[in-house]
């Protein structure tokens, strides 16, 4: 037993959170689903939440056993008018592209959506020596990202015409960072650059703070 937020959202769905864990579930049913109650034989309050199986599989069981209940209470969301996120991949590209040299003195934009066999690299650049560079960007930056740029830093170095001065160089670019993240990329040769965005777009007087 321990003290959950349970949501039961109106398509159906059933999430259980605690406070951790960021935005993430500790448990959670998909729709479609149904939700009954009851009672156990100690006549605890349960909740038992069954999927619709598929082809795919057979029914899942979700069981939820209540204890106390702190609060409970229905909100109508109403009609969703849908999100726009403020600082999201496209712009961060949009504003390094403008502003290369705020990743590292020097650095010059040579194509942005740089294409690769396995994707396009977000900004490829050159430094002040000539050298290429790839700049991968995130608004938050984890291992998955570092594995991304390293597995383009590899193919990119197999093209002669971008390694002629010397091996491509990469920088891992985001809002944030994880420790874990910087370590992989240290540990990797790759460079790692904190955005302050709203430093980039101009909203803040200061200079840009990259680290």
């Amino acid at each position: 037993m321990a003290t959950r937020v349970l949501m039961i959202k109106a398509d159906g769905s059933v999430l259980v959170h605690s406070d951790g864990g960021s935005y993430k579930p500790l448990n959670w049913m998909s729709p479609p689903c149904t939700l009954r109650e009851g009672v156990t034989e100690d006549g605890t309050v349960e909740w038992t939440v069954t999927s619709r199986g598929t082809s795919k599989g057979p029914d899942d069981t979700l069981r939820i056993l209540l204890e106390e209940v702190h609060h409970d209470s229905s909100h109508d969301l109403g009609l969703d008018p849908g999100l726009q996120k403020d600082g999201v991949e496209k712009h961060l590209q949009a504003l390094l592209a403008e502003h290369p040299a705020t990743l590292s003195p020097g650095l010059t934009l040579v194509r942005r959506e740089f294409p690769t066999a396995i994707g396009p690299v977000d900004l490829m650049c050159r430094d002040a020596e000539g050298l290429s560079v790839a700049v991968e960007i995130k608004r938050r930056g984890e291992i998955d990202g570092v594995e991304q740029l390293t597995r383009y830093l590899e193919l990119l170095n197999r093209e002669p015409l971008l390694t002629a001065k010397g091996p491509v160089r990469g920088i891992f670019a985001a809002q944030e960072i994880k420790p874990q993240a910087r370590v992989l990329a240290t540990d990797r040769g790759i460079a790692c650059a904190v955005v302050d965005y709203d430093a980039l777009r101009g909203i803040d007087d200061s200079e840009h703070r990259l680290f």
